[in-house]
């Protein structure tokens, strides 16, 4: 393995390990505590940073970070991005949830924004230290080190959380993250010439009139309603995945051990099979088997909260359902890229992205709150079985969006 691929792969493990510390393993610290679902819900909307992480992209293009310009410009916002993510998990580690819950949202947000920060630089640095050939295997390598850092901060931070103490745990992820430092400085930062620094709100409203001039107003709008349901329904439930598996009286080991490891081979057998979807059937095919893939894999969960606690009848489900959202992620992210003009790539990837995001996360948001509300009235077994016929009813009007828009404009290329 070459120098630039094995620093690649680390710096993909430092971009996502501060993202599910904060999205994922938080959900299962708060929840382990005691804090109610609908303020653990809420805690979603922290990591609205990488949706909205275009808006200070054109800041980290055109600035150095002071005190680390030595490094290069890329790796100086790397580096020091890297330090405040440490800062900052090692700040909620000292915190109790239950006695400073704002605080700890307030040190998670650092760990948020500074991680989106950490994502933009790495992804200049990726597209300048590699010619075109370079990059296929230079994303694999990122995707690879994201991977690993999934199953490090979910299952190895769930596991050492039964063993230890949830301070210790998020100790250790801050310590982790000088992985990523050396990623950092084993890749050697190119000096780019063809780099062209442009106002950003002339790139924005450009992109925007390109992107309705191509499609047209009704076509466009459509679109945008498509790519704003698509993904509703897994980013929704989200947060209340590991709150779930909680409830169901799984012990965090259990969760850590068997269901977050089937969760991360099932997604990576999805993202395969979506790619070979996109070959074989057109790509609003393949995003409609990926829409009712997601609402079926989402009833499925109905199911186990009606039912015993089952660890095994969990983890096929976790799997399909994985199965399902990395298939969804490969054929939504070809779909995306079909969108997109070769005149303004970053920019409008970059707002089609967020405006995919957004909804979602803000909707998330208040995920806690609709399953404390279904549980209230209720049962603890059948409010979650509620929440669950909910998130997969938001999956029904994206399915219904391609459809027209097929059946409107069977002739654009997409």
């Amino acid at each position: 393995m070459n120098k630039k691929i094995f620093g690649i792969l680390l710096l993909g493990f430092a971009s996502g390990l501060p993202y599910m510390l904060v999205f994922s393993t938080l959900s299962a610290w708060l929840r382990d505590v005691g804090i109610s679902l609908s303020e653990i819900g809420f805690f979603a909307w922290l990591v609205l940073t990488y949706s909205l992480k275009f808006l200070w992209a054109p800041f980290v293009d055109r600035y150095s970070v002071i005190g680390f310009r030595i490094f290069g410009k890329r790796r100086g916002w790397i580096l020091f991005s890297q330090f405040m993510i440490f800062l900052s998990l090692i700040g909620m580690s000292l915190i109790d949830p239950l006695q400073n819950l704002k605080i700890l949202a307030l040190m998670a947000f650092f760990a948020a924004f500074f991680g989106s920060i950490q994502d933009i630089a790495i992804d200049a640095l990726r597209i300048e230290i590699g010619d075109a050939k370079e990059q296929g295997n230079l994303a694999a390598s990122y995707q690879f080190g994201y991977r690993v850092a999934i199953l490090v901060a979910t299952s190895m931070a769930l596991i050492f959380a039964d063993l230890l103490d949830w301070s210790y745990v998020y100790q250790l992820m801050g310590l982790l993250m000088f992985i990523g430092a050396a990623g950092a400085l084993i890749c050697n930062e190119p000096h780019n010439d063809e780099i062209v620094i442009l106002r950003f709100d002339a790139a924005l409203i450009e992109s925007i009139k390109d992107f309705f001039s191509r499609f047209g107003l009704w076509a466009s709008a459509l679109l945008l309603l498509i790519i704003s349901t698509y993904r509703l329904t897994d980013i929704v439930m989200g947060p209340m995945a590991m709150p779930f598996y909680l409830d169901l009286g799984f012990s965090k080991t259990e969760i850590g051990a068997l269901v977050k490891t089937i969760a991360l081979l099932g997604s990576i057998v999805g993202f395969f099979i979506g790619g070979l979807l996109i070959k074989k059937i057109s790509l609003f095919n393949a995003l409609l088997v990926g829409g009712i893939s997601v609402l079926i894999t989402n009833l499925f969960f109905a199911f186990v909260a009606s039912s015993d606690a089952n660890l095994s009848l969990l983890s096929i489900i976790v799997g399909l359902d994985s199965f399902a959202a990395g298939l969804v992620g490969t054929v939504n992210i070809a779909f995306l890229t079909s969108l997109v003009s070769k005149k303004f790539t970053a920019v409008q990837y970059a707002l089609l992205t967020s405006f995919m995001m957004l909804p979602g996360k803000f909707f998330s948001g208040f995920s806690g709150v609709l399953a404390d509300y279904y549980i209230s009235l209720t049962s603890l077994q059948t409010g979650w079985t509620y929440f669950f016929y909910s998130t997969t009813t938001m999956s029904i009007p994206a399915l219904i969006l391609i459809i027209l828009y097929k059946k409107t404009y069977a002739g654009r290329s997409v």
